[in-house]
């Protein structure tokens, strides 16, 4: 995410905690894959960013 300072983080994560926890039961299964989606495809951009900033580790 993109919070600026630490304390923003945990307000953010405190939200997202308050708003899981108020969904009725057969919304949470359904929050939790799109969640799951989210975060798969942050960590893929994230390596792939990280890949072409670092060239594989292999010499030109």
């Amino acid at each position: 995410m993109n919070a600026g300072s630490n304390e923003e983080r945990a307000e953010i994560n405190q939200e997202l905690k308050d708003l899981y926890a108020s969904l009725p039961e057969e919304d949470k299964l359904e929050f939790n894959i799109q969640l799951q989606k989210f975060l798969s495809k942050e960590v893929s951009r994230i390596k792939s960013d990280y890949e072409s900033i670092n060239g594989f580790n292999q010499p030109n």
